[in-house]
């Protein structure tokens, strides 16, 4: 089945990105708006404590299951949004690194920032996404 997101790249901006810089989705598409990804165990308690990647995979996870219970997968995301509770580049870059990896080839146009605190007790990353799927 065809995709709905078409990433989009442009020649005019610098290609140090790891990403697209826009994504568009035809009218017909059905959105998926996705809370936060975190990095809770099924009965949730946070996992990884301390350690950024785990985190990031954790909710990479737990995206995953959530774009599947929605009848998405990873190849219909248009947009993330990843937040680290860090004041610290390297953080941002490590858990960049497992969300760009989990994505591989459909890197959608993605924000990454650092926040003070997030929602649950030891949590350092959380993933928002948007997803665009044409029902068949």
């Amino acid at each position: 089945m065809p995709r709905a997101v078409r990433l989009i790249r442009s020649a005019s901006l610098s290609d140090v990105a790891e990403y697209a810089y826009a994504a568009t989705a035809p009218a017909e598409a059905r959105l998926i708006f996705l809370a936060g990804a975190c990095p809770l165990d099924a009965d949730g308690a946070t996992v990884a404590v301390g350690d950024v990647p785990g985190q990031a995979a954790a909710c990479v996870a737990n995206l995953r299951t959530a774009l599947e219970d929605a009848g998405a997968g990873i190849g219909d995301v248009i947009s993330t949004r990843v937040l680290v509770a860090t004041t610290h580049q390297k953080d941002l870059v490590a858990a960049w690194q497992v969300v760009r990896d989990a994505f591989g080839d459909h890197d959608v146009p993605s924000t990454l920032m650092g926040v003070t605190v997030l929602g649950y007790a030891d949590q350092l990353v959380e993933i928002e996404a948007v997803a665009a799927v044409v029902d068949a």
